[in-house]
C-alpha cells in the first residue's frame, strides 16, 4: 500500500517581530528628555483620553508623538515606519503585485510613563494593521519576576479546551512574555490582544508605542 502523502498548511498564525533599535544609544538621552518636557504640559494622567479605567498609575500622552518635530523623535519615526514596512514586505509579498514596494505609515503614536504599581489591562488596537512597542527604558521591569512585561495573549480562543502530547504543539500557556530590554521593539499585529503587567520599581518604566498602515507604490 501506497503512504499517503500528508501535506502540512500553517493556517491562522500570528508572527511577531522583534528587535534592537541600532541608534538607540545615540537617541536614548534626548527622547528621554522630551517625554518628560510632554509629560509636564500635559492637561490629564491619560491624554489620549481612550480606555482610561484600563490604565492605573501612568501617564499616557496625546497619540501624536512621533508627530513632533524634535530630531530625534523624526529619526525615531523613519526608523521604525521602515521596520515596519521590512515586516509587512516579508508577510504579504507574495500576495502584492509584482515589483511593489511598501510604505509603512504611523498613524498613532505615544508614550507611556508607568510608575509604582502602574498596569495596562488587556487591550488589541483597532484601525491600523500593524502596531509596536519600544522599550525606550525599561526601568526595573524583568522577565523572572513577570514585572511590568509586555504579555501577549493567544487569539485561538479554544485552542486550551484539552491538553494531552497531541496539543503539545499549541505552547499550553496561552501567553506570550516579553522580557523587557532596553532598545527593543517588538512588532505585532493590530488584532493581537496584550497587556502591561504590574510595574514595581522606583524608577520610572517608559515606552513608545505606535500604530501603523501599510500602502503600496
Amino acid at each position: 500500500m501506497e503512504t499517503p502523502t500528508i501535506e502540512a498548511i500553517e493556517a491562522w498564525t500570528t508572527p511577531l517581530f522583534v528587535t534592537q533599535l541600532a541608534d538607540h544609544e545615540f537617541l536614548k538621552d534626548a527622547l528621554l528628555a522630551h517625554v518628560y518636557q510632554r509629560q509636564a504640559a500635559q492637561e490629564n494622567t491619560v491624554d489620549s483620553d481612550i480606555a482610561v479605567l484600563a490604565k492605573h498609575n501612568l501617564s499616557e500622552s496625546r497619540l501624536d508623538f512621533l508627530e513632533d518635530d524634535v530630531p530625534e523623535v523624526m529619526e525615531l519615526r523613519r526608523m521604525v515606519e521602515e521596520m515596519v514596512a521590512d515586516v509587512a514586505l516579508e508577510m504579504n509579498h507574495q500576495h502584492w503585485p509584482e515589483d511593489s514596494e511598501a510604505y509603512a505609515h504611523v498613524i498613532e503614536s505615544w508614550y507611556h510613563i508607568t510608575k509604582n504599581g502602574g498596569y495596562h489591562d488587556a487591550h488589541s488596537h483597532p484601525n491600523c494593521s500593524w502596531c509596536g512597542i519600544y522599550y525606550l527604558d525599561p526601568g526595573e521591569a524583568t522577565l523572572e519576576g513577570r514585572n511590568g512585561i509586555n504579555r501577549f495573549y493567544d487569539p485561538r480562543v479554544n485552542a486550551e479546551h484539552y491538553a494531552d502530547p497531541g496539543t503539545a504543539y499549541l505552547g499550553g500557556q496561552g501567553f506570550w512574555d516579553f522580557a523587557p530590554k532596553e532598545g527593543q521593539v517588538v512588532i505585532f499585529p493590530s488584532y493581537l490582544k496584550h497587556s502591561a503587567l504590574p510595574y514595581f520599581g522606583q524608577k520610572d518604566r517608559i515606552v513608545v508605542a505606535f500604530n501603523c498602515v501599510i500602502e503600496l507604490d
